[in-house]
């Protein structure tokens, strides 16, 4: 196996594992990434997906307790089944509108002018959910007195609302945690809860989307390509790791303005690598 190939996978598990759990849009981050390192193609395409896995393992470990004991406590507990259907009801909008835009979406809305609008509208959209520019302090802004305060307080039709905001990631460069985390933010989850449940809604959505994509794409891949898919998703799961702690300490006692402010710069580099022929921005 080529030393090389192997490096490039690592730099994209790298990219994947920062990026995923980030409201910054993991799909346009590989996609310049991929286009940089020249590591692009049907293949490829199929390996960005893959090793979502590993960083979903991250989430898996650092949230290991509330899942484990989610599971064991299933057959008695009220809490823990209400829970458990949450993240189901949550996950299915994905799904179906998945399996019925799916293709056409990729077809038509993997361009810069998408990438790029979706990356600034987006910035301007957590600045505007961050109350940014006002003179309350941080300890004052309202989501921090939000109707719900943790995941267990959620309803069935909290879980639903949050599962169709979850679909705007489908347009690249929305973000699927920017969505769930700042759509969450404006149904009236506090910024933790909204953080931990768009983190346990992406074990299903992730690990469902990477095992639709190796299942369809099967006759791309032969065992020969399996040491670059083991270093992707080793690089994509330690990476994600570390975002993941980081994150959790992050947002109790600061604001997503800053991963604004990134979008929107990111947005204008799109913008410009675009118009100057320096990256091919294709899906």
């Amino acid at each position: 196996m080529d030393f090389i190939v192997l490096l490039k996978a690592a730099v994209m598990g790298v990219v994947e594992g920062l990026t995923e759990f980030l409201p910054i849009s993991s799909t346009g981050h590989l996609i310049l990434a991929g286009a940089l390192l020249g590591f692009e193609g049907e293949k490829a395409k199929v390996f960005d997906i893959a090793i979502q896995t590993g960083a979903i393992l991250a989430v898996v470990i650092v949230y290991w307790h509330k899942i484990a004991g989610t599971l064991v406590a299933l057959p008695t507990q009220r809490m823990a089944r209400r829970f458990a259907l949450n993240v189901l009801i949550a996950f299915l909008p994905a799904v179906v509108l998945g399996l019925l835009f799916g293709k056409f979406i990729k077809s038509h809305l993997f361009t810069p002018t998408v990438v790029a609008s979706t990356f600034i509208v987006g910035g301007f959209i957590i600045l505007w959910v961050e109350g940014w520019g006002s003179r309350r302090k941080p300890d004052e802004h309202p989501n921090d007195h939000a109707r719900i305060q943790n995941v267990e307080s959620m309803t069935p039709k909290d879980a639903f609302k949050v599962g169709l905001v979850q679909c705007l990631a489908m347009v690249p460069g929305t973000s699927r945690s920017g969505a769930t985390i700042i759509g969450g933010m404006l149904l009236g989850l506090s910024r933790k809860a909204a953080t931990d449940f768009s983190f346990y809604l992406a074990i299903p959505t992730l690990i469902g989307a990477g095992a639709y994509s190796l299942y369809k794409e099967r006759a791309l891949l032969s065992m020969a390509d399996l040491p670059v898919f083991l270093v992707g998703l080793l690089f994509s799961f330690l990476s994600a790791w570390v975002c993941v702690r980081w994150l959790l300490r992050y947002i109790a006692s600061h604001s997503f303005v800053p991963f604004a402010w990134y979008r929107i710069a990111f947005g204008c580099v799109v913008l410009l690598t675009s118009w100057g022929g320096w990256v091919s921005w294709s899906a």
